[in-house]
């Protein structure tokens, strides 16, 4: 459910033209504002407030980040941002399109938010991370996050020794099953329909991973609320305390129809994002792409690098730009529009 109510305190939304406008206050989104504010230009982060890492207790695999909680290393990304004039305005993207440019043939967007209010911006970082898709099992979104997880890299450690079932979603799901083994050797693959050949069962077989053909009906809770199981649809109950789900990804797009954005699939109908280029460039003039929204298998170490690379590659175009608008005031030359 998307939140209603700013979680923290909002900035204004500025008058005027802003350098840049960051949508999505992410990891990538506030690194990509980070840079660029401390280049001295102005930039606004509109960030909805749901994160999808947000029913994660800690993140993981990021040097001296390691184990803090997701809301923690936000808000100090927040806080980071505005230290150097950037601000950060909660709420939602309803609309965002290519404006006419300015006088000195500068690009322009504009960006309209959910409750009416706009702003300008000479260039977009989109940042809006990505949406997990689960398998409609009925009970296995209540544990999303915690029983139920997706990264080994994430949460891998924390689950070791478990009891641990792989929901297959597709033959993603075979090299999904190879890595939780490494961190457990009570493994069972439930194979929902996914195809496996003899050669991957022999595989699997040599690892010890225990194959389950008869579909899984419903995940089964402890009286405390945490995962018992799964039963099955012949009614059998296996014992897991930890289902593992490579989930379908997609880039949240939302409120981005107008920038006419070009999208790429991932193999095995394993996800859907924004199509980039080196730095997150896109086909569209003006127009970059951090993070989750375009790289679905990043993880936060590398959606901050990546919006780090876009804030410092949109900051050198600027500069360009500029230098090109003084150029031709300074000799009197009308741009071309």
């Amino acid at each position: 459910m998307a939140v209603t109510t700013s979680p923290y305190a909002s900035d204004a939304l500025p008058e005027g033209t802003v350098d840049v406008v960051v949508i999505g206050g992410g990891a990538a989104g506030l690194n990509g504002a980070l840079m660029l504010a401390r280049s001295r230009r102005s930039v606004v982060v509109i960030d909805s407030g749901s994160p999808r890492n947000a029913p994660a207790e800690a993140m993981h695999g990021f040097i001296v980040l390691d184990g803090t909680p997701p809301p923690e290393i936000l808000r100090r990304g927040r806080e980071q941002v505005r230290r150097y004039g950037g601000r950060v305005v909660f709420g939602e993207v309803a609309s965002s399109e290519s404006a006419a440019p300015a006088t000195d043939g500068d690009l322009r967007f504009t960006v309209t938010l959910a409750d009416g209010r706009s702003m300008s911006a000479r260039r977009v970082l989109v940042a809006t991370g990505l949406k997990d898709v689960l398998p409609k099992v009925p009970g296995l979104a209540e544990h999303w996050g915690r029983g139920v997880v997706h990264c080994p890299y994430c949460h891998g450690w924390e689950v070791r020794d478990e009891p641990i079932g792989i929901l297959a979603t597709g033959p993603a799901s075979i090299g999904h099953a190879f890595l939780f083994r490494q961190l457990t050797e009570d493994l069972t693959f439930f194979a929902q329909g996914t195809d496996l050949d003899e050669a991957t069962r022999a595989r699997f077989a040599a690892r010890g991973i225990r194959i389950v053909d008869t579909p899984v009906q419903e995940v089964v809770n402890n009286e405390d609320g945490t995962i018992a199981g799964v039963r099955l649809a012949d009614g059998h109950v296996v014992a897991r305390s930890v289902l593992a789900v490579a989930t379908r990804m997609e880039a949240r797009t939302e409120g981005l129809e107008g920038l006419k954005l070009p999208m790429q699939d991932l193999p095995d109908n394993m996800g859907r994002g924004f199509a980039s280029g080196m730095a997150g460039t896109t086909e569209v003039p003006g127009v970059w792409v951090a993070g989750n929204a375009t790289d679905l298998a990043a993880q936060v170490g590398a959606s901050a690098a990546a919006g780090a690379l876009a804030g410092a590659r949109i900051n050198s175009v600027l500069a360009t730009a500029d230098t090109d608008a003084a150029l031709a005031a300074a000799q009197g030359v009308t741009p071309a529009l």
